[in-house]
């Protein structure tokens, strides 16, 4: 006899002002201001390279550290939420992000600039980014409501970084790039009142049969020793390593080849205004189609519109073409990856293993911008970088058409 991976009811005993709507709508402001500055701290690298002499090699450092250690500390975040509850770790990423953009705003060696943008922003962003708005939409909603919110939960992440980049460049531009970093500060601390909304139980307070109940060792070995899983987590790897070298190196690249800061700006804008639609999209579109052809498609689309931006003169219009094209691909791959996460093993440790498949992610992203530091200061280039993240798009493309969508088999105690 056997059983399918269940899904978790949604938590019982939400509060009457906590709706699904309210839900859906703090969480969608949460994503938005935890991603808005990260995605504009690309623009941070020229002025203050240029105030204290330093290459673009330990600016990258900083913030591929923040995205190694954002990855490494989203299954450790995601099981403490699994077990106690997201509110609060919520609130504690929220102070550390704002701690880190305070302590990088009055940062004067690359040591304080890697423990403030790297250690404090990427372990307060694994306890208060997108990953744990999903996860307690997954838990707190009803199940035919999760796909679009999974979608708008990704979405309001690119809206913060619709909002957040020309905001960061003007204020940059007319008051400096250390009163931009305290303003980003302040902001943060609202996620703190609006993870109220999100709160979810702690393990002990749901009620769950003793012989479904599933340990963290037994999830983890269960995850990693199913294929599908697997090839997930490696495709995966993909996504972080070209969105996190775009974010960080595009505003530079474009500056070297004549193009304005403003319009650096408006094109990083551009993938966050057009990866709203590609989201949403994508969250809608995974209701009819398989998920794994979704994602082949995305990367491989994205490796193609690389090849036509480096391979093409660069111009203004050439360069907010791309930013759109690339927005559309940009975090749609988080929807699908998070309904198969879900769809495979159900939502009790939903954060955890979301997790472990976002620490894949955030290597990517970690070699993405690191690499493209050293390259940059190595051969003044940043081509070779950009055709390693056209293999690799390739390579995802093809690694997720075997996954098979369907929840994992668990077999069922028999009564003595």
């Amino acid at each position: 006899m056997s059983a399918t991976a269940g899904e978790a009811r949604p938590a019982s005993g939400i509060g009457n002002w906590r709706t699904p709507l309210v839900i859906i709508i703090c969480g969608c402001m949460i994503a938005l201001l935890g991603f808005g500055p990260r995605s504009s701290l690309g623009f941070f690298v020229q002025p203050m390279s240029r105030e204290f002499g330093w290459g673009r090699d330990v600016f990258g450092l900083a913030l591929a550290l923040q995205n190694l250690l954002w990855g490494l500390g989203q299954p450790i975040a995601g099981a403490i939420a699994d077990r106690f509850g997201v509110l609060r770790v919520m609130c504690v990423g929220a102070l550390l992000y704002a701690g880190g953009l305070l302590l990088m705003r009055y940062a004067a060696t690359p040591l304080s600039l890697n423990l403030g943008a790297g250690v404090m922003i990427g372990f307060g962003l694994s306890g208060c980014s997108f990953n744990l708005v999903l996860s307690a939409f997954s838990k707190l909603l009803p199940p035919e409501r999760r796909s679009i919110a999974l979608g708008a939960g990704t979405a309001a992440g690119s809206f913060g970084q619709f909002l957040f980049a020309p905001f960061g460049v003007a204020v940059i531009d007319n008051f400096g790039w250390q009163a931009a970093l305290t303003v980003f500060a302040a902001l943060m601390l609202l996620i703190v009142p609006l993870s109220l909304a999100l709160a979810t139980p702690s393990a002990q307070s749901t009620e769950m049969p003793a012989a479904h109940q599933q340990s963290f060792k037994t999830a983890l070995a269960e995850a990693f020793g199913h294929r599908s899983y697997v090839l997930l987590v490696l495709g995966f790897f993909t996504c972080g390593f070209q969105l996190a070298f775009i974010t960080v190196h595009l505003p530079a690249y474009l500056s070297d080849r004549g193009v304005t800061a403003q319009t650096g700006g408006w094109v990083i804008a551009a993938i966050g205004l057009f990866n709203i639609a590609g989201s949403l999209g994508v969250g809608w579109l995974q209701n009819f189609f398989p998920k794994r052809y979704i994602l082949s498609v995305i990367y491989f689309a994205r490796a193609l519109s690389i090849v036509a931006f480096i391979s093409l003169p660069i111009t203004t219009f050439s360069a907010i073409a791309f930013g759109a094209i690339t927005g559309l691909t940009w975090l749609s791959t988080v929807p699908p990856t998070s309904a198969l996460v879900a769809l495979m093993f159900g939502t009790r440790w939903f954060a955890t293993l979301f997790g472990f498949a976002f620490v894949s992610h955030q290597v990517g992203g970690f070699l993405g911008v690191w690499l493209g530091g050293i390259v940059f200061e190595q051969f003044g280039s940043y081509n070779p970088i950009w055709w390693l993240a056209v293999v690799f798009g390739v390579l995802s493309a093809l690694i997720n058409l075997p996954i098979v969508e369907q929840p994992v088999v668990r077999a069922v105690a028999q009564p003595a």
